[in-house]
């Protein structure tokens, strides 16, 4: 094979599709590494991975440097054609003398950034035109709806902008390094700002370490219990108490509703009189107080009926740096497959959701509804196996939370109400928790103001 020529790059991948590269860029990177080895920890920053380069022999020569340099053994003319003489891909005759071209080729060692990120930039550009070309071989064939196509093709476009299409496996010791930089992040000044999100219930914090990224927390209850105005505690106290940015999507209250019932809760003025407008003068007071610290909260709302996994991944990216995402209520989702089985879609639905958690980077609570037990001579308290429409949820979530108020549960099932019930007390059950133990926290619910607060709080949460 003659290396002064290209003849064994495929610049046409795709019919009619020249694909972009640069030759001089590659080369000059790899002469690089071989006249100084140390810029390599500076090159893999920036191409982690040999499918960066497009020139095959170009990519087992870098494959090669790179084991080397990840076992810890020097890398330099010598040793990296050793190791190439045992691929049997890499032409051994001629071999030698292409590396001696390499580092004849390179203008400067100091630019190597700047040839890596040339080499960097053309493969973004040949996957994005690999992108392009499935996008329209999908749109081609009809199979899908457009709002599913534009899904599709959001999702491929954000994929080669974080670089996710090259991520493969990682070897423990960076991972330690990673897991040892947040530790140290956790006991520094700032550490509040690397903790799970606080709900505002102590206890539970203590007990779930907070709301923590990746994670799919379900909260779930019967319905008329209180899962939104718990889920609405928890946004308010994450954007205003913590400064968080908060994406709060309610499939069931409109954003009007919702606000009101937050002016409610800040300004502990009763639900009831927001809705009627006979307010006193303090109350007014109160009123525009709270309007004007939630004005300032980093909090938005949207309240799409019916709305899907991708549309909310796609609200959330545009948004941009969202700490925690609120849904309410997962069963009025709809998946993105066509189906006539519910507890298909709603595992779908759930699947998506823990995959966005994980891809997003944050913790996202789904609320759920609870189907009714099927004896009532039973205990009220909730379970596992309620949970609406799907096994699944239990299995893809890394948290799942109930709520229980036990005299109003008696009363919606028919049951008695007896004087020793104390209708404002209510129950958090932490019945699945993946980062440690499961227990029944008790709160107290204020129904006026739609608010649940810790048994030794009366006023904030």
């Amino acid at each position: 094979m003659d290396y002064d020529q290209a003849s064994y790059l495929n610049t046409q991948a795709q019919p009619g599709m020249q694909m972009p590269f640069s030759e001089e860029a590659e080369q000059s990177v790899l002469g690089a590494v071989l006249l100084d080895p140390q810029c390599l920890s500076t090159v893999a920053e920036i191409l982690p991975r040999a499918e960066y380069f497009y020139g095959v022999n170009n990519q087992l020569i870098y494959g090669a440097m790179l084991e080397m340099y990840t076992l810890g053994q020097p890398v330099d003319f010598v040793t990296v054609l050793e190791k190439l003489r045992e691929v049997k891909e890499f032409d051994r005759e001629t071999g030698r003398g292409y590396l001696v071209k390499l580092a004849q080729l390179v203008p400067s060692i100091s630019n190597v950034e700047v040839y890596a990120n040339i080499v960097r930039d053309r493969f973004d550009m040949r996957t994005l035109m690999q992108a392009a070309r499935e996008i329209l071989d999908d749109a081609n064939t009809g199979a899908e709806d457009s709002s599913l196509l534009l899904d599709s093709a959001e999702q491929r476009i954000y994929d080669i902008r974080r670089g996710k299409a090259m991520k493969g496996l990682q070897p423990i010791k960076e991972i330690l390094l990673d897991t040892f930089d947040r530790l140290d992040r956790l006991n520094s000044a700032d550490s509040d700002q690397y903790k799970g999100i606080p709900t505002g219930i102590g206890l539970l914090d203590s007990t779930i370490t907070g709301l923590n990224r990746s994670d799919l927390i379900i909260l779930a209850a019967r319905p008329g219990v209180g899962k939104t105005s718990f889920g609405l505690n928890i946004a308010r106290h994450a954007s205003i108490k913590s400064r968080r940015r908060v994406a709060f999507f309610s499939l069931e209250m409109a954003k009007e509703q919702l606000s009101s019932r937050l002016l409610s809760t800040e300004a502990s003025v009763e639900g009831t009189k927001l809705r009627s407008g006979d307010l006193d003068k303090a109350e007014w007071t109160r009123l525009i107080e709270a309007g004007d610290i939630l004005s300032r909260a980093d909090l938005y709302f949207d309240d799409t009926p019916g709305i899907t996994v991708p549309e909310i991944r796609a609200k959330v990216r545009r948004l941009k740096n969202v700490d925690l995402v609120i849904i309410d209520y997962l069963q009025l989702m709809s998946g993105t497959k066509r189906t006539d089985n519910r507890v298909n879609e709603v595992s779908e639905i759930t699947r998506t959701l823990k995959i966005m958690a994980k891809e997003l980077d944050v913790p996202v609570i789904a609320m759920s509804q609870l189907r009714r037990p099927g004896d009532r001579s039973k205990d009220h308290r909730p379970g596992l196996s309620e949970l609406r429409d799907s096994g699944s949820i239990e299995q893809d979530a890394d948290i799942v939370i109930f709520l229980h108020r036990e005299a109003y549960n008696a009363a919606s099932e028919g049951g008695q109400v007896t004087e020793d019930m104390d209708t404002s007390a209510a129950e958090i059950i932490v019945a699945k928790n993946r980062h440690g133990a499961t227990i029944d926290i008790p709160v107290h619910w204020q129904p006026e103001y739609m608010r649940f607060t810790s048994r030794d709080a009366t006023r904030e949460i």
